[in-house]
């Protein structure tokens, strides 16, 4: 890997190649529904990413901030891939420290009661 200035690569293939995504085939998906951002826009599939570039990935429950700091056309083993981007990322806010009540393990399904409570914490239902 070199320091210098590296070619612009697919948004694609460099999620991919980042081990951000699994496949390559993912990542375009990732891309065509607008779960990858740069700059506030939805990004194609095709677009060049360069050095510098911001992207946004939404992720369930968390988002992803990275910066590109190397283009790999090709996928790379993980300790390489972790040297191509800056994480931007804000912290993940864990369930626990939300306050979120948490069912113990092996207490079975909620009852009608508890599940009622739930969907109004939840903000699926309203209050009674």
């Amino acid at each position: 890997m070199s320091d210098g200035p590296t070619a612009p690569v697919r948004a694609d293939a460099w999620l991919w190649s980042v081990r951000m995504f699994k496949t390559r085939s993912a990542a375009t998906e990732a891309c065509r529904a607008g779960k990858i951002k740069s700059a506030g826009d939805p990004v194609k599939p095709s677009t060049k990413v360069s050095p510098g570039t911001r992207l946004q990935i939404s992720r369930p429950g968390y988002v992803v901030i990275l910066e590109v700091v190397h283009t790999h056309p090709k996928r790379v083993g993980a300790p390489v891939a972790r040297q191509a981007y800056k994480d931007h990322s804000p912290e993940q806010i864990k369930p626990s420290e939300v306050g979120l009540p948490m069912r113990e393990r092996g207490t079975g399904r909620p009852t009608k009661r508890e599940r009622r409570q739930l969907e109004i914490l939840r903000g699926y239902t309203k209050d009674r």
